[in-house]
């Protein structure tokens, strides 16, 4: 046995490119279809692009800020400040008047004024900007890690996408070929049935020959049309999975042999795992999480925005040069006590990066073991189909003796109906474990991360 996996190895290894171009050109194909239709690869790149929209957010955080602002106001009644100006100023204007010419000082009236405005507007254009703040910086950081995970999330789907199509489309070619085995089977319980009608006309049949043979022909039958069914239900899920017509043809030209030869080469070596975006995406998490920490470690750092103020305010709705005005500002903000809740982020913040770094290990342990056993259930499944090949050769032979011996008279017709199932059983597991061995394949280049979805 190891002598014949070596020789499929070698085979497959200098297989030469335009042999191995045959069957990656009908699953390529549908893997792009699927990469650009399946309607789950869709809602994720949208993910991806509100990603990259809060990216794009975070970093327009940098510069000013520019808005209108404008407020008015109008009151009657409350507090009021007495100002006695004419109590002041009339005695000393009266008494002028009379050293100088009269009405020259107009005597004053006393004023009162109120503390609320009436009619007054404070309309402005502020621009603020930050100077000093630690949180913007590493919330860009935070926004650019989340595009990271989110392309991660893509890549794995798609991934995941390739293994479904390609063991979609595997189990589709099992159901058309379990039809066709059946349908030989039923061509040759017709000629059964054909044989003994004329061993009965000649008057050396049996007429219950003839009623087993039509017995198994509708049990034959029966096993078409489930075939026919499970086939069906096979194309409408594969189909599902392109987001194509449910009626819509599926290619079978695929080389099969080709395909196994591919397979087998990938017993050769061991798995590798390095390469699963489920690993980048969780070093990822722990990169985020220790940026969170950093961010909520800068607490105590001030941070200072700058302003300018271009506006006009006054009352009764006048504007002149006396109404304009502008002002600019700077504003500093330190926390002095919080109730120790910026330590409660810290601590955390720590317990998310511990907890991250615990879900790397238990992750790493998780694909080290199935990608093991991916490997063992393609070993497994090629030896299972080395084993029925040889099995239905010896159905074949088998079944070839013991129905030239019925013609020749010597074996009975019941050994043909055994041989003759035997043949079909043999048949069939030949074409399900011929499938079986290119779906464990599927998934160990899952597991193993080395199916190119980068450039689909």
């Amino acid at each position: 046995m190891k002598a014949v996996l070596v020789f499929f190895t070698l085979f497959a290894l200098h297989l030469p490119g335009r042999l191995l171009q045959a069957q990656t050109t009908v699953l390529d194909r549908y893997i792009t279809e699927g990469f650009e239709h399946n309607l789950v690869l869709q809602q994720k790149n949208i993910s991806l692009e509100k990603a990259m929209y809060a990216l794009k957010s975070a970093r327009s955080l940098y510069l000013p800020t520019v808005s209108f602002m404008f407020d008015y106001q109008t009151a009657d009644g409350g507090r009021d400040i007495p100002l006695p100006l004419g109590d002041l100023l009339n005695p000393v204007y009266s008494t002028l008047n009379q050293l100088t010419s009269p009405g020259k000082f107009p005597m004053l009236q006393n004023e009162r004024i109120n503390f609320l405005p009436q009619n007054f507007y404070d309309g402005k254009i502020r621009t603020t900007v930050p100077i000093i703040n630690t949180d913007i910086g590493y919330n860009k950081k935070i926004q650019e890690q989340q595009v990271s995970l989110q392309d991660y999330e893509i890549t794995t789907y798609r991934r995941e996408l390739v293994k479904n199509i390609k063991t979609a489309y595997f189990n589709y070619l099992t159901a058309t070929q379990a039809v066709s085995v059946y349908q030989s089977a039923q061509q040759l319980a017709q000629e059964s049935k054909r044989v003994n009608e004329k061993l009965l006309e000649n008057g050396k049949g049996l007429h219950a020959y003839i009623l087993r043979a039509e017995s198994e022909s509708e049990g034959i039958q029966a096993q078409i049309t489930s075939a026919q069914q499970q086939a069906e239900n096979a194309r409408l899920y594969f189909n599902a999975l392109l987001n194509r017509d449910a009626a819509a043809t599926i290619d079978t030209a695929l080389n099969t042999d080709e395909s196994l030869a591919q397979a087998t080469r990938m017993l050769a070596d061991t798995p590798v795992i390095s390469g699963r975006e489920e690993l980048k995406t969780v070093q990822q998490l722990i990169t985020l999480n220790q940026t969170a920490d950093k961010m909520n470690r800068q607490y105590a750092v001030p941070k200072l925005n700058g302003f300018l103020d271009l506006g006009s305010q006054a009352q009764n709705w006048k504007f002149n040069g006396q109404s304009r005005y502008y002002m600019a500002g700077l504003q500093l903000s330190m926390p002095l006590f919080a109730g120790n809740r910026n330590q409660y982020k810290i601590r955390q913040s720590e317990l998310d990066i511990k907890n991250a770094q615990l879900n790397k290990e238990v992750l790493l342990q998780q694909l080290t073991v199935s990608s093991s056993a991916a490997r063992n259930n393609l070993l497994a499944a090629w030896r299972t189909c080395q084993a029925s090949l040889k099995q239905q050769e010896a159905a074949g032979t088998y079944y070839r003796l013991i129905d030239k011996g019925y013609k020749a008279g010597t074996n009975t017709f019941i050994e043909t109906v055994d041989a003759r199932n035997q043949l079909t059983s043999a048949q069939l597991a030949v074409t399900i474990n011929r499938y079986k061995v290119l779906i464990a394949a599927a998934a160990l280049e899952r597991e193993t991360a080395s199916y190119s979805v980068t450039n689909k």
